[in-house]
């Protein structure tokens, strides 16, 4: 388990350095890399529990922890530089058309 995240770890790190913009770079984070702590953070648990009899409260607290927070985390990454304007490359914008059309109802609620 912990060759299989370290591998994806740095698959992911790969990705990091290859991929050409914030969104596709933001997936690789909260995708592998999530995955890779996760199983490495497992691996450690599983460990503990079965060579040395222990229940690590502090392992199981860091992979609820990262599960958790790693995906919010790469979705408030993304969604702030959306909103920054920052566009995605090769990728057709679907979503400007809709924040324009909510903006124009917004509007004309508002008189």
């Amino acid at each position: 388990m912990v060759l299989i995240g370290t591998v994806l770890s740095l698959l992911s790190s790969l990705g990091f350095l290859r991929f050409p913009d914030v969104y596709t770079r933001s997936h690789a984070a909260t995708k592998s890399i999530t995955l890779g702590i996760l199983f490495i953070l497992l691996a450690t648990f599983l460990y503990f529990l079965f060579v040395h009899d222990q229940v690590s409260v502090r392992l199981l607290l860091g992979i609820i922890f990262v599960f958790l927070t790693a995906p919010v985390t790469g979705h408030l990454i993304a969604r702030s530089a959306y909103r920054y304007g920052v566009k995605p490359s090769g990728a057709q914008d679907e979503l400007a058309a809709d924040l324009e059309k909510a903006k124009k109802r917004a509007s004309a609620l508002d008189k």
